[in-house]
């Protein structure tokens, strides 16, 4: 059997590593139009800064290694410009030489990855106007950074890519500002958890610019003049789009291969095209949710790696099949790292979902032990079912782990009821008694099952901003309440709730809060067990409220 590959990155090689390890008896042969294969394009940023110092590190596997190893060949700079199913056939270009090549397969594997966004704007072609694909992009920038000793540059987009470039750009020195088309970082997240780290990196002195778009880009091949959409004129020594991806495709299409509603290539379990004997893998094919079992597109070097696994297993006789994912992605900047997985709060309402959505604000580990960091997790559960569909994080410390723990637990379908009934461990330096993610199962489950309802920040600014007959508490001592408190709200200290009780109106909904949502939670059992009916506490507490309003 001979298996042809088109592609060399995760993908591809994953493939054809899987093909060889289940078989001998296979001539593996892999192409790509790029020099450099098998590396890791969410290492990019770190290599464009200063974690990562060598090229070297970043490709550590070349096409003599896949050679020795595994008896693959692998030809570089080769582009397939064609596929003839009938024949099976694929026609390709040494890119080098001009020589075209015919070659014939029993199996094809489609792994041509993503390609990025580039908005159609004036002055995108200079020589300090990025975009970051692989290797060659990594080494142009960050040669242009040294060579022109570049001071300050643009980030054009604000989702995992962008937001890791501006940690790197930092590293080397420069002033970094940010474009966002949307009102808000990271547009795939919510809002609320966006905010978070809007104010974070308002705090470093990082220059964000929303709701705007780039019209040109005047200057020169050393100095930027990026005009936006509202007139705002930003001088920058270079520029980076990071706007996105899109499904590489061309190809595909060319030989009526179908695409999915996502755009990218539709695929089986067994990453089976609708042509015979051609297979697709990674960022160029679709995927699905483990939960709503609808397609999604997420193209990441996890699910891509995942992907290429199952089809060289299942070309060579095995019976691994794709299982779909939640989405989860993970990054950092600076000394913060901001996690999702499984659905945003927009996402699951847009879908039907009858939701609960929980902020939880709890420490790493306890505040006792040195180095402790806050963790805010929010999550989002369907009331019906009880279980989680998704969760977002920001913190310092600890993120990694519990989102992990989340996903964990959502694979494998556990309701929130579940998650306190977790042995996770538990030591000072790693974590609290009742970890975060106990926590937030705690209260999910209070919230659905026990009577304990929760109140977003925005669902009380909405009452207020209506000026919606409620009682709103403020559980906290008065010094903490005469510093700063919620439009409208009396203070009430917890200490004071049962005597004060006798008046409260009890026709009207209460809400109590307190800096975080523990003490409010206390709050609200007293008064439920006064025989107050419809109480609510402000979920995330004060801390949460003031971030956003």
């Amino acid at each position: 059997m001979r298996i042809l590959v088109i592609g060399s990155v995760a993908a591809g090689t994953s493939a054809a590593a899987k093909a060889r390890r289940n078989t001998e008896k296979a001539e593996i042969v892999i192409y790509d139009k790029d020099r450099d294969i098998s590396y890791s394009a969410c290492g990019l940023p770190y290599y464009i800064g200063s974690t990562i110092p060598s090229r070297d590190a970043l490709t550590p596997r070349d096409e003599k290694w896949f050679k020795e190893r595994y008896q693959i060949s692998i030809h570089t700079r080769h582009e397939v410009l064609s596929i003839d199913p009938a024949k099976k056939t694929i026609k390709a270009v040494n890119l080098e030489t001009k020589q075209p090549i015919i070659d014939h397969y029993d199996r094809l594997i489609i792994a041509t990855g993503a390609i990025p966004k580039t908005p159609p704007i004036p002055g995108k072609n200079k020589k300090n106007v990025f975009q970051l694909r692989n290797v060659e992009n990594a080494d142009a920038i960050r040669e242009y950074i040294l060579e022109h000793q570049a001071k300050s540059a643009v980030v054009i987009g604000s989702g995992f890519i962008g937001l890791e470039l501006l940690e790197n750009l930092m590293s080397r020195g420069l002033k970094v500002t940010i474009i966002e088309k949307e009102d808000q970082l990271m547009p795939t997240m919510d809002g609320d958890i966006a905010k978070y780290l809007e104010h974070y990196l308002l705090s470093q002195n990082i220059d964000i610019v929303f709701n705007e778009t780039v019209q040109e880009i005047q200057g020169n091949d050393t100095t930027l003049d990026i005009v936006t959409s509202s007139g705002k004129s930003i001088k920058a020594d270079l520029a980076i789009f990071a706007v996105g991806v899109r499904p590489n495709v061309t190809l595909a299409q060319q030989v009526g291969i179908q695409l999915g509603e996502t755009g990218a290539i539709r695929v089986n379990e067994k990453m089976q095209t609708n042509i015979e004997h051609i297979y697709a893998v990674g960022d160029c094919t679709e995927a699905y949710s483990i939960l709503t079992k609808k397609p999604m597109y997420h193209p990441l070097g996890s699910t891509a790696n995942k992907m290429g696994r199952i089809a060289g297993d299942q070309i060579t006789g095995g019976d691994l099949t794709f299982r779909g994912i939640l989405g989860t992605g993970i990054f950092k900047v600076l000394d913060q790292a901001i996690a999702k997985t499984g659905l945003s709060e927009r996402e699951a309402l847009n879908l039907g979902y009858d939701i609960e959505t929980l902020v939880n604000i709890k420490p790493n580990h306890p505040a006792y032990y040195p180095n402790s960091s806050q963790l805010v997790i929010k999550a989002i559960a369907d009331r019906n079912s009880r279980k989680l569909l998704g969760a977002q994080i920001i913190g310092q410390d600890g993120v990694d782990k519990r989102i992990d723990v989340l996903v964990t637990a959502m694979t494998f379908g556990a309701k929130v009821d579940d998650l306190f009934h977790l042995d996770l461990a538990y030591a000072p330096p790693f974590a609290t008694t009742k970890d975060p993610i106990l926590y937030t199962g705690m209260v999910l489950e209070n919230a659905m099952v026990k009577g304990r309802k929760l109140i977003t920040a925005q669902q009380l600014n909405q009452k207020i901003i209506n000026k919606e007959p409620v009682i709103i508490i403020d559980a906290r001592v008065e010094k903490q309440y005469d510093s700063d408190h919620i439009e409208g709200a009396i203070n009430i200290p917890l200490k004071n709730i049962r005597q004060k009780a006798h008046d409260i109106d009890r026709d009207k909904p209460i809400i109590t809060y307190c800096n975080k949502g523990v003490t409010g939670n206390a709050a609200q059992n007293i008064l439920l067990n006064f025989g107050f009916k419809d109480v609510y506490n402000l979920s995330g507490g004060f801390k949460n409220y003031r971030t956003l309003y």
